[in-house]
């Protein structure tokens, strides 16, 4: 049989705070393997598993929602392609948001420096001229 560890050892052996893992419970992403008693929370290392792939999702920079269209293929597909697939797609669509807000950046610096040099050029000239 497997390990059934509650809700706070669970939450700390993932790194998490029980508030996290009430949270993502009530989003989907994850579920106690089992209640019992009192509505007490039981959880195995298949829990555990799950909670540590959306640990490394956020860490890639993927949202919640983004993370709740992923987690399910992985149980659809035991091989993990579509998984993957769907992540890959995901982290290039993150990938062209970024390009677009470093050409936004790059072109805003632009303008930035024209004004500098704009307004350091009337400085100088004024300057000269005492």
């Amino acid at each position: 049989m497997k390990e059934r560890m509650r809700i706070g050892e669970f939450a700390e052996r993932a790194g998490v705070t029980p508030r996290t893992v009430r949270y993502y419970e009530s989003l989907g992403l994850l579920g106690p393997s089992e209640r019992a008693g009192a509505g007490f929370r039981y959880y195995t290392d298949v829990e555990l598993a799950i909670l540590q792939k959306i640990n490394i999702y956020k860490e890639l920079g993927l949202s919640l929602d983004e993370i709740a269209v992923v987690l399910p293929l992985y149980s659809q597909d035991p091989t993990g392609v579509q998984g993957k697939q769907k992540l890959v797609e995901i982290l290039k669509a993150h990938l062209q948001e970024a390009d677009e807000k470093i050409e936004a950046l790059n072109q805003f610096r632009s303008e930035l420096q024209a004004n500098i040099d704009r307004i350091q050029q009337w400085i100088d000239a004024r300057v000269e001229s005492e």
